[in-house]
């Protein structure tokens, strides 16, 4: 292969080689006309070949969201990237290459089959992402170290492996090792794997294997803990009431704040503070139920509109489709007189019906397309004007339940500064009825220090109520307003795409009947 490499001129991935890679593919039958009629997308190709062709980077591929599967082995690929948007891709085949390092497979989370023989890779590596994976072939590489291979234990629906060629697989314990950690492997290195080798694979490491089970259990169920959480933490961050099911809110009004700390200390503010944080997180816990039951109804209705707008194009893409396929019946028969015609002016004549004919189709073409856009202007508008209720509303129960917090913090702050005062007395006239520490007797000899605290702290409590409220309502509102400029932009993009491939047809047609003339 390096010999071969050696002697070509490495060639770099653009538009043009993609756009000629995908034509050769393009079928001829009527599916396939009607897929050039209508424009070949590079989003819409599910397969895509691009071997043997001396490439020496992978790039321009991020408009093939649909590839399921790619092959580019056989080329001078030094480094794997530019994969990010191929997450629907199943199959990928970089055999026969020059990559020195697995990377770049991390939005690969559907692959199923991975080629990547006869490169120059030394570690398996950087593959968590690849949960689906059952076929990984390795083979001819540089893998030394045979305890490395223990990396795809994780990988639980692997039933074929190919470390053919590799050093590791010249070792002598070698196909009894990887038989024994991997009991649910079916072939390795071309070969099924006998019930004898794993009868005895399964005796050798019976002991290893159990110890290395339990590990792996806790792993897996730690791993599961933290993904829930993460889990649980977007959906409520979705909501836009993340930590709100607690004591958060309470707690960042007196963090960092050590006078307060000793105010606390004086009897009778303890109980207050008390009553104070269960009043504060019940509230925070009513705004976040409703939080999360108000998304739960803004996602329904999001859905449900995208399955509408779906359906709409659907519909009418299914109509025009039904034109082209009409109108192609009737042309191809048209273009088949024409070219048996020798009068010039009954050519000309036919020429000019056909061009009337191609005409209407364009015209019936924009007419469908205008009324598609017509019906999805509609739709879009009642869906705003339904979100930005739902939103209104929320935004609304937000404030009313963070008023109550504010008034909440008032009445505290009013019942901590009558008992400040009722200390700042006693302390005076040193009658004091109950133990307090020497520092806290201290802070109480001067009123001024001590009503500076509580107004500071006052003001600082409505800060971070304030704060997380507007927080709270700018957030669901921007979201509203990126939903609907989303899909407003998503839709203006498939309008002219779909205005431009019928102008693009029609001239086509139009260029065929100029080469008759």
């Amino acid at each position: 292969m390096d010999d071969h490499c050696g002697k070509v001129k490495a060639i770099l991935m653009d538009e043009e080689i993609l756009q000629k890679a995908v034509e050769e593919q393009v079928t001829q039958d009527q599916s396939g006309r009607l897929a050039v009629a209508d424009g070949i997308h590079f989003h819409e190709i599910l397969k895509l070949r691009l071997d043997y062709r001396n490439i020496l980077m992978i790039d321009h591929l991020w408009e093939f969201t649909s590839l399921a599967r790619l092959d580019m082995n056989n080329n001078l690929i030094e480094k794997i990237e530019g994969l990010e948007r191929l997450g629907n891709l199943k199959w990928l085949n970089l055999s026969f290459n020059r990559i020195e390092k697995i990377e770049g497979l991390e939005s690969l989370r559907k692959l199923e089959v991975l080629n990547l023989s006869n490169n120059r890779i030394s570690v398996i590596e950087k593959m968590d992402g690849l949960e689906k994976l059952t076929h990984f072939c390795i083979a001819n590489n540089l893998l030394g170290q045979l305890d490395n291979v223990l990396y795809l234990r994780k990988f639980k629906n692997l039933f074929t492996l190919n470390l053919f060629g590799n050093p590791v697989s010249k070792e002598n314990d070698y196909k009894i090792f990887i038989t024994g950690y991997f009991p649910t492997l079916m072939c390795l290195d071309y070969r099924l794997l006998d019930q004898k080798t794993k009868n005895e694979a399964s005796i050798k490491y019976h002991y290893v294997l159990e110890e290395m089970r339990h590990e792996e259990l806790q792993m897996q169920q730690d791993d599961q803990a933290e993904q829930s959480q993460k889990a649980g933490l977007k959906l409520h961050t979705d909501a836009f009431v993340e930590f709100l099911n607690g004591p958060c809110l309470f707690k960042s009004m007196f963090k960092d704040d050590p006078e307060a700390d000793k105010l606390h200390l004086v009897p009778g503010v303890a109980h207050l503070l008390q009553t104070f944080e269960h009043q504060t997180v019940e509230l925070c816990t009513q705004l976040f139920e409703m939080g999360l039951a108000e998304h739960k109804r803004r996602e329904t209705e999001v859905n449900s509109f995208f399955i509408g707008q779906t359906q709409a194009v659907t519909d009418y893409q299914q109509k025009a489709l039904q034109t082209l396929a009409n109108f192609e019946q009737q042309h191809n028969k048209r273009m088949m007189e024409l070219q048996q015609l020798s009068d010039p002016d009954l050519l000309k004549v036919k020429i000019n019906h056909c061009n009337d004919e191609i005409n209407q189709l364009c015209n019936s073409l924009m007419t469908l397309e205008f009324q598609l856009v017509s019906l999805l202007e509609d739709i879009l508008e009642k869906f705003d004007i339904t979100i930005s209720d739902m939103v209104g509303n929320f935004s609304e129960t937000v404030q009313g339940i963070f008023t109550q917090c504010r008034d909440l913090e008032d009445k505290y702050h009013e019942k901590v500064c009558a008992i400040a005062e009722a200390t700042l007395e006693k302390v005076a006239k040193e009658s004091l009825e109950e133990d307090m520490p020497d520092d806290i007797k201290m802070l109480f000899t001067d009123r001024d220090t001590v009503m500076s605290a509580l107004t500071t702290g006052h003001d600082n409590h409505l800060l971070q109520i304030n704060g997380r409220e507007t927080q709270l309502v700018t957030r669901v509102n921007a979201w509203k307003v990126a939903l609907i400029k989303g899909i407003h932009d998503k839709e203006l993009k498939r309008n002219r795409m779909r205005i431009s491939d019928i102008h693009r047809y029609v001239d086509h047609l139009r260029e065929q009947l100029e080469e008759l003339q």
